[in-house]
């Protein structure tokens, strides 16, 4: 659910001290994945469908939050790497990203057929996540300050990809990966990224690629080794994967600021990336980058009604 709607990127505000945030560890289980898949990105579809990509070999699953099912969907995808994905559900079509190899693609959501791919670069790339709003597809490279969009047009015609290059705080990018999850406001003009090794969140012009830094309130307050994100009316989850939490921000209606109102752990994390959102559940997937004797791959679901709401 995107309901923050802006007209422009509005500027950065000075940074008021705010109430220190609390933890929360709701409630948890873990959904197995198919062998051979090493997830990183997911999102959720209509009903209660979720979607989650693999690294490795570039397929697709396709499971149900509420049963804990899932089985295979996308078997001969149209790139080797899967990593962000995005559902459009006006059109039905399952966006994904796909890492160092500069492409993308666009899969029929309930055939898995592919409907498109496209190089967005051949430059240097990690086309890191991408987010579908009612005209366009916006991916992320994470290695040069600059964003990707795809056209959608009437009826869910696709264009031919597009280059944005970002100004302002939003392209100064650093050694290591930068720009990561990506999520837009509903009118689809304002997109929110966040940087992985600075922790700093931005809003960007969809149209003209300027930005503005989002400054972080609380006690606390970063967005470091941020991942995946997921924007439900004016509360912004970032999956902050090595360090096995998801901060729970609340943003002003101008996106001058996001203040820290709750952090989630869970004993089932286990370095998860991304998140979306079917109900009053949460899920990610767990990539266990960096885990010397990775376990079994798994999704991880949680009772999660929000930061104002008792836990069951």
């Amino acid at each position: 659910m995107r309901k923050l709607v802006l007209s422009a990127v509005a500027a950065t505000a000075a940074f008021v001290p705010a109430a220190s945030a609390w933890s929360s560890a709701p409630r948890a289980t873990a959904i197995p994945l198919p062998a051979g898949v090493a997830p990183e990105g997911v999102v959720t579809g209509r009903g209660n469908t979720f979607y989650a990509g693999s690294l490795a070999g570039g397929q697709i699953v396709r499971g149900d939050v509420r049963k804990g099912t899932v089985g295979a969907f996308v078997t001969a995808p149209a790139t080797p790497v899967t990593v962000g994905l995005s559902f459009d559900r006006r059109n039905d079509v399952l966006f994904a990203a796909a890492g160092p190899t500069g492409r993308a693609a666009a899969y029929d959501a309930t055939t898995g057929a592919t409907i498109a791919s496209w190089t967005l670069t051949t430059g240097p790339s990690f086309i890191n996540d991408v987010i579908a709003t009612r005209t366009a597809a916006y991916f992320t490279n994470s290695v040069v300050p600059e964003l990707y969009k795809v056209p959608i047009g009437k009826g869910g015609a696709l264009g031919a990809p597009q280059t944005l290059k970002l100004s302002g705080p939003a392209a100064a990018f650093v050694a290591g990966f930068n720009l990561n999850g990506i999520e837009a406001t509903e009118d689809g003009r304002t997109l929110i990224v966040v940087n992985s090794t600075l922790g700093k969140l931005f809003a960007v012009d969809a149209a003209t690629g300027a930005s503005t830094e989002i400054a972080l309130r609380g006690e606390g307050a970063t967005a470091t080794a941020g991942d995946g994100l997921w924007l439900d009316d004016d509360t912004l989850y970032v999956v902050r994967n090595q360090r096995n939490q998801v901060a729970v921000f609340h943003l002003d209606e101008h996106l001058r600021s996001a203040t820290l109102v709750d952090t989630i752990t869970s004993p089932l994390f286990e370095v998860p990336t991304t998140i979306a959102r079917s109900g009053d559940r949460l899920i990610l997937v767990n990539a266990q980058f960096g885990l010397p004797q990775p376990n079994p791959f798994e999704a991880v679901v949680l009772r999660y009604e929000g930061p104002d709401d008792d836990e069951d």
